[in-house]
């Protein structure tokens, strides 16, 4: 026991870096930890709306139209699909409106 801790002459000593590496977890499945956090990602579900909801949007969208040249500044709610699962998320811009387009029924900020 009282002998003195024994350095190769003919090997490098391992860093501290390496020596860590040596008892980290294995993870044999790399993308199951991925896979798992996606799963549980929540998405929302979009809302369709009825005849009601769409008439009082549609008089609040001809008031926006006539009043343009005050910028109004205003906040949109849309819905933005998700990419990779059913459903999406709700989002909100606030902004100043310079213009709307008729067609499209899209306002620019």
């Amino acid at each position: 026991m009282n002998l003195p801790h024994h350095v190769s002459t003919t090997r490098p000593q391992m860093s501290m870096m390496d020596r860590a590496a040596q008892f980290s977890p294995f993870a044999a499945l790399t993308s199951y930890d991925a896979a798992i956090k996606e799963t549980g990602r929540l998405t929302d579900e979009k809302i369709e709306m009825d005849e009601e909801a769409l008439n009082i949007l549609n008089m609040k969208f001809q008031i926006l139209a006539r009043c343009l040249d005050d910028e109004p500044e205003v906040t949109f709610t849309y819905f933005k699909p998700d990419e990779r699962k059913a459903g999406g998320a709700y989002i909100e811009v606030t902004g100043t409106v310079k213009k709307v387009d008729d067609f499209e029924r899209f306002s620019a900020q």
